[in-house]
């Protein structure tokens, strides 16, 4: 059984709602009948490209199984090996792209001038999700709500809550809301690589096991029966020896004023599991050396209350997209470098994004006082984001580089990466080259596995 709200802080929030704003509802069904057609896509994007060219018509996506894959097997093959970089960014022309860069990425390229580079490719358009992630889009366009402030939803599972952001009351979290719910298959497990590299080179490795479930996913479900979860999250720190056995629980909800965030930690050394309300905001990430923060995992996660958030618009930027080169290097060794990652390895194409921008509220705090986000217009995964320090500098930059996996269709995370520019060191995230299988989309989890009694006897074991 699933840990409830108490019945006393229900009534409480009953009464509270009383007093609330009414939420405010999705867009007419003809507007929703045109995700799919002939002028947007199923998650809302433009299916036209731009007028020089430059970013294609999208056409479907990328569905077809390249010659020699088998679904199951450890690596995704190249589907665009043949494609060659059609000219490459470098500190000495950034100022020529400057318009398509990130404020990050024009940094980064400055900082390391003798050798940081974004090698630049063909614009390959292959987003794509299976056909009744797309009806679910269609339906959430018109039943969608943005609930408490913003903090919530509801009416809406499946795929993408809001295709068209610039119809709700708040199109930035309505944006970000996409992002945290974006179609990521329903259960996922797999091996994730942990890298920390120091000013002088030297690299700390980590690994995590990483085993999910999106109930927010499940085909047919209704959100009713959703219980006000999105997310189970289980995290086994396998490696290092140190920290190894450690384990980490999430419950991500859906209203979040509803219910915040539950997380629960387990400690070996203490051989029990206890309640973790820090494992949120920018409390430091797991066994990160103060890398990250725990709502940058997956480029942006949890509650978006600490900030005030504005939609800047749409811009055409250089974003990592189809990193498959980049997935099928055979060590991190290939990849790691002194300063910064192997850019040789790295693909580059011009995509819309939206760009989020959030500047921490008075009376809150959080580490980042500014971040930009940099949310890919087909898929809504954050491809880049730039966050600033209370002194106003720009200090960390991440890029969220991800395959499309075309045997199920949905994007996932090839890597993460994170820059401090100040501490000239940098963090991968996500990396599983090394690991084995990419992802296990076999797997079937049921809601108790992710019940914290089971945790506990799984750990004590």
């Amino acid at each position: 059984m699933l840990l409830r709200t108490r019945p006393i802080r229900a009534l409480l929030l009953a009464g509270t709602c009383l007093l609330a704003p009414p939420a405010l509802a999705g867009v007419s069904q003809d507007m929703a009948n045109k995700l799919g057609g002939s002028e947007l896509l199923p998650s809302g994007a433009q299916r036209a490209g731009n007028a020089a060219g430059t970013i294609p018509a999208w056409d479907g996506g990328l569905r077809t199984q390249p010659a020699g894959f088998t679904a199951g097997q450890d690596r995704y093959i190249d589907p665009f090996a043949d494609d060659k970089p059609q000219f490459v960014i470098t500190a000495a022309n950034a100022d020529q792209y400057r318009d398509n860069l990130t404020d990050g990425q024009y940094a980064l390229l400055k900082k390391y001038p003798n050798s940081y580079k974004m090698p630049v490719y063909k614009t390959r358009r292959s987003y794509a999700i299976p056909d009744w992630v797309a009806a679910a889009i269609k339906r959430n366009a018109v039943n969608s709500k943005l609930v408490a402030d913003g903090e919530g939803i509801a009416g809406a599972t499946g795929g993408v809550p809001f295709p068209f952001i610039e119809s709700t009351p708040n199109p930035a979290k309505a944006a970000i809301w996409n992002h945290k719910l974006r179609y990521r298959g329903d259960d996922v497990r797999y091996t994730s690589a942990q890298l920390i590299t120091t000013p002088g080179g030297s690299v700390r490795e980590g690994k995590l096991l990483l085993e999910l479930k999106y109930p927010y996913n499940q085909q047919n479900i209704e959100p009713d029966d959703l219980h006000n979860i999105s997310i189970y999250f289980l995290q086994t720190i396998l490696a290092p020896p140190r920290s190894a056995g450690g384990i980490l629980l999430v419950h991500e909800t859906i209203d979040q004023v509803e219910e915040t965030r539950r997380a629960w930690i387990y400690n070996p050394g203490q051989r029990r599991i206890r309640r973790a309300p820090s494992v949120a905001y920018d409390n430091p990430g797991t066994d990160s050396d103060g890398m990250r923060t725990n709502d940058q995992f997956d480029m942006f996660n949890g509650a978006t209350d600490r900030y005030n958030w504005k939609l800047l618009g749409k811009k055409e930027i250089y974003i990592p997209y189809n990193s498959y080169k980049l997935h099928n290097a055979p060590s991190y060794d290939d990849i790691v470098g002194p300063q910064h990652t192997n850019q040789d390895l790295m693909r580059y194409e011009l995509h819309r994004v939206w760009v989020v921008e959030g500047t921490v509220k008075d009376g809150t705090s959080h580490i980042y006082a500014k971040r930009r986000f940099y949310i890919d217009e087909d898929s809504w995964h954050i491809a880049a984001a730039d966050q600033w320090d209370t002194r106003g500098g720009l200090w960390r930059v991440m890029e969220g580089h991800t395959i499309q996996l075309y045997d199920q269709p949905y994007p996932a995370p090839a890597m993460e990466s994170s820059y401090d520019l100040d501490a000239g060191r940098y963090l991968l995230l996500s990396l599983n080259n090394e690991e084995g299988r990419a992802f296990n989309n076999e797997v079937e989890y049921d809601d108790d596995y992710f019940n914290p009694r089971n945790i506990q006897r799984r750990a004590t074991k």
